[in-house]
């Protein structure tokens, strides 16, 4: 009997030592003691936030967030089963809140699109997508990752440690751990790099904490959020990347998550256009050119698609959705010389000019208004060669040819003072299923007579891509302003060239279908302008390396703004016809963490052929690197 019940002291005892010791083990890891430089540095970061945030309520940048569920895939290691997309234009004015853009017609909205009105609408309707709405500490939820803590990131309320000096591209930065000194909801936990000169905060990359009775992690997303030197002393959020490989643990319905979050247009200017209209002094009062003076009824009826034509685009830029015209930019240098490569052997004899432009969405669309062909940013990153290009430029430049023009109600610019997030509704720029049919049609002749007939079974490949992942990217597919490539019962309007294409092969890697999102394009943040990635090109080494129309993690060689405003990249340049795209070279030894970055060794790309005098000439080839 004594036994008994010194043996059940001794077990209560054990259990009040244990529960005591538990109570005792320290959350998060001790914090090693800041030097003063330290910690007079982390003071000047944390006073850099404040002015940011107070910055930042100046600026109503365009928000874009793509979000893909997927799986685990024994051969491609995940899957893509499910999508969303949103896009708003974000006001920081007073509080938290969005303009958001709307779907151009309830009718036309699929599963996938979330255009919501009303002040939050967006913000909530993505928190409530990744599981925010649980906790009401934060109106914004998933947009509070382009801040570290906007209420109280400072030394009162965090513990930082130093963890060593790191180059992200050619900026230097102090990198330290933080972690909050009291846990509650909302407090930020991970890493945090701080460039050297002015003390901005460049990168963080963690999670939120949640209360401290209840497991969290399913709520609270991991996330590495980006910023970017976008004008002189001036560092504001561009990206944010979310990952989280279950999401539900122990369900069997168990799904990953990937998120990209862009932002752009912080400083929206109104669209500059050149007149075309000259003005000359003339001595005598006669004459003498061999111009014509009058304008005809077929001349003027083209004329006025033009004016619409012209307000539209114009429109969409100053909306921030079209990427401004840059006379020596990536529209001009490849895509215009791909459309010239169509134009020249078909005999097409435009009154003026087919330009294209860059629709800044991450959806897969393409549309024309008037002479110009809308090509959507995700379209081109994911399109993996030039015939592939030129594939869907034929099918924009039939349309074009053929009179498929917009709405010349346009022409009229009172028509186009709405809103920017009206945009979606009140410009009609999309074609019929009659006029897709047969712009699809007239494109397939369009190719047969070009320089790319040899290569449109591989051209084919990217169709036959873009129909196996429909189902699963049903958002992406989702059109905004123009067209999908699809049509309305899954196909591809260029099905005939799909059916040319050999079956897909994953374990082939010299089949490249599709690439993943942004690897072609980037955006300036600032002014909306589009470049091509100034990034080496790598052959995939696996089935899993090839990722089409997939979300990829995010990283920035960061250059401060005079660095890289001093000599920026140049265009891929047009080469002659028939030669192929030179190999990747060897990739370079990596170099330290903690060494002065090295000096790209890539030699600069010329200038194409002018394209006015290519229309007189034999089409060239747009050098458009294909994957090797």
């Amino acid at each position: 009997m004594n036994f008994r019940k010194i043996s059940l002291t001794f077990l209560i005892i054990t259990i009040g030592v244990s529960c005591a010791y538990a109570k005792k083990t320290p959350k998060y890891e001790q914090p090693r003691q800041l030097s003063a430089e330290q910690a007079a540095f982390v003071e000047k970061a944390v006073q850099r936030e404040k002015l940011l945030i107070t910055d930042i309520k100046l600026r109503t940048p365009l928000v874009e967030t793509y979000i893909q569920d997927t799986r685990p895939d024994a051969k491609l290691y995940e899957v893509p089963v499910d999508d969303q997309y949103i896009l708003s234009r974000v006001d920081f004015g007073s509080s938290f809140f969005d303009k958001s853009y709307a779907p151009r017609t309830e009718s036309t909205t699929r599963k996938g699109f979330l255009g919501l009105k009303g002040s939050l609408g967006a913000v909530m309707a993505l928190t409530k997508l990744l599981g925010l709405e649980k906790f009401t500490y934060s109106d914004t939820g998933f947009m509070e990752m382009m801040f570290i803590d906007p209420k109280g990131f400072d030394q009162q309320h965090y513990e930082f440690s130093f963890v060593r000096r790191e180059f992200l591209g050619n900026v230097r930065t102090w990198v330290f751990d933080a972690h909050p000194r009291v846990a509650g909801e909302g407090r930020f936990y991970g890493r945090i790099w701080i460039e050297d000169q002015g003390g901005n905060v460049v990168r963080f990359n963690g999670t939120y904490t949640g209360s401290p009775h209840e497991d969290t992690s399913k709520y609270y997303f991991h996330f590495d959020s980006w910023r970017m030197n976008v004008q002189p002393n001036i560092w504001l959020p561009v990206a944010v990347y979310v990952e989280e490989t279950q999401r539900m643990e122990g369900s069997k319905n168990s799904t990953g998550l990937k998120a990209q979050t862009h932002f752009w247009g912080y400083s929206l200017k109104l669209p500059t256009r050149d007149s075309e209209n000259v003005s000359v002094k003339v001595d005598d009062a006669v004459d003498r050119s061999n111009d014509s003076t009058d304008v005809g009824p077929l001349q003027a009826s083209r004329m006025w698609v033009t004016q619409a034509e012209n307000n539209v685009i114009d429109r969409l830029v100053e909306a921030g959705l079209v990427a401004p015209e840059d006379q020596g930019g990536y529209e001009n240098k490849v895509l215009d010389q791909i459309v010239v490569n169509l134009i020249v052997p078909n005999n097409l004899a435009f009154t003026d000019q087919v330009h294209t432009r860059v629709l800044l969405t991450d959806t897969i669309e393409a549309t024309t208004v008037g002479n110009t062909i809308l090509l959507s940013r995700g379209l081109l990153d994911s399109l993996p060669s030039e015939e592939a290009i030129a594939s869907v430029i034929s099918l924009e430049l039939a349309h074009v040819a053929m009179g498929h023009h917009i709405d010349t109600r346009y022409a009229f610019n009172d028509r186009l003072l709405f809103p920017d997030e009206s945009s979606f509704q009140r410009i009609n720029m999309y074609h019929n299923d009659t006029d897709n049919a047969s712009a699809s049609k007239k494109a397939m002749e369009y190719l047969q007579a070009s320089m790319y007939k040899d290569k449109m079974p591989n051209a084919g490949l990217y169709w036959e891509q873009l129909v196996q992942r429909s189902q699963e990217l049903k958002a992406l597919n989702t059109p905004k302003l123009g067209d999908s490539l699809l049509k309305p019962d899954g196909t591809a309007w260029m099905s005939e060239l799909e059916h040319m294409a050999p079956k897909i092969d994953w374990d082939d890697l010299n089949q490249t279908a599709a690439l993943p999102l942004g690897s072609w394009l980037k955006v300036d943040p600032w002014d909306d302008s589009v470049h091509m990635l100034d990034a080496k090109r790598y052959a995939p080494m696996n089935s899993r390396d090839k990722m089409p129309f997939e979300v990829t993690p995010i990283f920035y060689k960061l250059q401060r703004y005079e660095t890289a405003h001093a000599a920026p990249p140049a265009p891929p340049a047009a080469s002659p016809a028939g030669n192929s795209a030179a190999a990747d070279p060897a990739p370079q030894q990596q170099q330290s963490a903690g060494d002065p970055p090295a000096a790209a060794q890539q030699p600069a790309p010329q200038p194409p052929a002018d394209t006015t005098a290519a229309q007189q000439s034999a089409p060239a080839t747009a050098s458009t690197p294909t994957p090797q």
